[in-house]
């Protein structure tokens, strides 16, 4: 049923609440990836730079293979025993990970047990993140009115991109104060540290959050349910179709301009670190600034012409900005600004469209399995991929994934407006 739009004042302490402990989940996920060419050599062999790279790499892969694991068990959580106690629930997993990675010994002092503790802080990681962003989408998406789900939507990749910002400037910051040699050291370690810090204030900021209306009148659904993830895929085959085709290129458009960019730019490109983390700063801000934005145009226009928009222009100019990426501060800007405003499209409205191809016993659950399944297949290994196989052959990559999501896009219904079941 549609509903017209209406006077509507913003609970902007709920939304920044929800999305805080979001906050803190990606910037922790960030700041690994951000500063991975630091530590690297720390906490795997230092003998060959290269394979401790991809070692490390290679970790980020594994702890996403966790996340639809993680997805599955907390969105099934969530839809049993609510939003709000899940999402306390995975912030308190990542950022006792963070911390964890902050105080790791080094492989020259306890050889691979260092490697063997890190792999075990990342898979705590990325279960939480798997259960975080599907509980996260689902909260903001059932508190809000039908006609501004759109805007409050935007909300979860506001507190995304902020965290991102937060790191990134992190890493201007120290890499500008720093020697090479100390951000070796020591200096890596700061941010994390600092990860579980941010914890306490985003446990702080959810504990006075409220259930939703719409967990609650259908809390009996999801107890009555056995097999619910088998159930998704036979009541529910085109949404978990059409949940997968969108996210393939959201989360390759996330790892390639947030995080796979960086050490390729700075490793394979020789282009300066400070330029690099400037640049990605310069572009998060763009993406901050049109999330609330585009969620108010998705409400006011329509899904389906903005994620259109998206898919399409990704498929154009994802190849002609990848031959940007070269020593230059003016030219980094450029590629991190475009994707990153692109991307906007997509994101501003991202929990919305999510939470709207399941009902509400199987949205954690839903989003949480196949969103998370996807991001593990391509998003954790787009860092992986991009070093082994070179920028060309993975831009192209990106573009095919582009075509494929905007095929999935033209499937969607149009859903501006209509309450959520």
């Amino acid at each position: 049923m549609a509903v017209t739009s209406q006077t509507h004042r913003l609970p902007v302490r709920t939304l920044v609440a929800s999305s805080a402990g979001n906050a803190v989940e990606w910037y922790d996920w960030g700041i690994y990836t951000a500063f991975s060419i630091y530590f690297a050599t720390q906490i795997f062999p230092s003998g060959n730079e290269t394979a401790a790279l991809l070692s490390t790499f290679a970790t980020f892969a594994l702890a996403f293979f966790f996340r639809p694991l993680g997805g599955y068990l907390l969105g099934r959580f969530a839809d049993l025993k609510g939003r709000r106690t899940a999402m306390l629930l995975t912030i308190v997993l990542m950022s006792g990970g963070s911390v964890v990675i902050g105080l790791l010994p080094t492989f020259e002092q306890v050889g691979w047990l260092s490697p063997a503790l890190l792999v075990l802080a990342r898979i705590a990681q990325g279960m939480a993140l798997g259960g975080e962003v599907s509980n996260a989408s689902a909260y903001l998406a059932e508190i809000a009115p039908a006609s501004h789900r759109g805007r409050y939507s935007s909300f979860f990749y506001i507190s995304t991109g902020a965290a991102v910002l937060i790191a990134s400037l992190l890493g201007f910051f120290l890499s500008r104060n720093l020697d090479k040699a100390a951000m070796a050291s020591y200096g890596w370690r700061v941010p994390f540290l600092i990860g579980g810090v941010l914890g306490l204030i985003g446990l702080w900021l959810r504990r006075e959050l409220k259930e939703t209306e719409q967990f609650e009148e259908n809390k009996a659904k999801a107890e009555s349910l056995r097999n619910p993830l088998l159930i998704t895929l036979k009541e529910h085959p085109k949404a978990v179709g059409q949940l997968i085709g969108i996210t393939l290129l959201s989360t390759l458009s996330f790892y390639t301009f947030f995080s796979a960019l960086t050490p390729f730019a700075v490793k394979s490109k020789g282009v300066n670190d400070i330029d690099v983390f400037l640049a990605l700063s310069i572009g998060t801000v763009v993406f901050i600034a049109l999330q609330y934005p585009l969620g108010w145009t998705a409400d006011r226009y329509g899904r389906k012409p903005q994620m259109l928009v998206w898919s399409a222009a990704m498929a154009l100019l994802v190849v002609p900005l990848s031959s940007l990426v070269q020593p230059g501060l003016v030219n980094l800007v450029i590629v991190f600004a475009v994707g990153l405003g692109l991307y906007t499209a997509m994101t501003s409205i991202a929990p919305a469209i999510m939470s709207e191809l399941f009902p509400t016993e199987l949205r954690g659950l839903g989003i949480g399995a196949w969103y998370n399944l996807t991001v593990a297949v391509f998003g954790g290994t787009a860092p992986l991929v991009i070093q082994a196989v070179g920028g060309t052959v993975f831009f192209w990559y990106v573009a095919v994934a582009a075509v494929i999501t905007f095929l999935a896009v033209l499937t969607l219904p149009e859903t501006k407006g209509v309450r959520l079941s």
